[in-house]
């Protein structure tokens, strides 16, 4: 007891000589006390920030119709091929992490016809630690307004700066014999968007002027590219969930794994 009160009483005493000295406005004094009041609230913000971070666990795949997602999505889920048809409803499960990062994440496929998809965003966009945007590389060129402007919508919710979001567009269907390669589409996306970003901002500023929660794409008075998105990361990469034979365990989907392990 002797000795705990002794501890009280220097504690008391140290404490009570930082106070008159704040008091005494002692310039030295003041400075580390700022020092620490700065040093304890910025591990108290990066703490907090790697908990929300670890919080979101799910990686979403989007894209619109057709693009092959929920074959990706059990590819990746169960190691399986199916004969998936168009989603109405999400999917989920979990995807295990291997090598030396050892745990799960869950894995989402939301639907992709233009009546859903938007919802499914909006209900699951807050607890994404990773989008995977799926693109059907053979039928690209039909697809290019649909997909550039769907994507463009994604990119410019103020949610995916906010979080720093992690994007993989991921160049589907390889082993098809006309699919576009990840540089093609990555080219032609950056053109349709730019276009796009010009009619999208005058159609803001024809009606209130106001932007809402969609975020101005890339550099002001710069041709759009995808390397100005930051803090949002945005990737390419070849795939075929589909594969060569059809089989279980015989796709192409390294790359995106390599991905999902990146952010996870």
């Amino acid at each position: 007891m002797e000795v705990e009160r002794r501890r009280v009483d220097t504690f008391e005493g140290t404490f009570q000589a930082l106070k008159n000295e704040i008091a005494k406005q002692d310039p030295t004094v003041l400075g580390v006390v700022v020092a620490v009041v700065v040093v304890l609230i910025t591990v108290a913000f990066l703490y907090l920030l790697a908990r929300r971070k670890n919080n979101k666990r799910s990686v979403l795949l989007m894209g619109i119709c057709d693009a092959g997602k929920t074959l990706l999505f059990s590819r990746l889920v169960h190691n399986k091929f199916i004969n998936s048809f168009t989603s109405i409803k999400e999917n989920s499960g979990v995807y295990q992490l291997t090598g030396r990062k050892s745990g799960t994440l869950e894995v989402v496929d939301l639907p992709g016809n233009d009546r859903q998809r938007m919802i499914f965003w909006e209900r699951f966009k807050n607890q994404a630690r990773g989008l995977i945007f799926v693109v059907d590389s053979a039928a690209f060129q039909n697809e290019l307004k649909e997909v550039a402007e769907f994507l463009y919508t994604l990119l410019s919710d103020c949610m995916a700066s906010r979080t720093k979001l992690s994007v993989l567009i991921t160049c589907n269907k390889q082993d098809a014999a006309m699919a576009k390669s990840s540089k093609v589409i990555r080219d032609k996306l950056e053109k349709e968007i730019n276009t796009l970003r010009v009619t999208r901002s005058a159609s803001l500023g024809s009606t209130d002027g106001s932007a809402g929660s969609e975020a101005f794409l890339g550099a002001r008075g710069k041709d759009f590219g995808f390397a100005q998105l930051s803090p949002v990361s945005v990737e390419f990469a070849e795939c075929s969930a589909k594969g060569n034979n059809e089989e279980d365990g015989q796709a192409d989907l390294n790359a995106v794994e390599e991905w999902i392990h990146s952010i996870a």
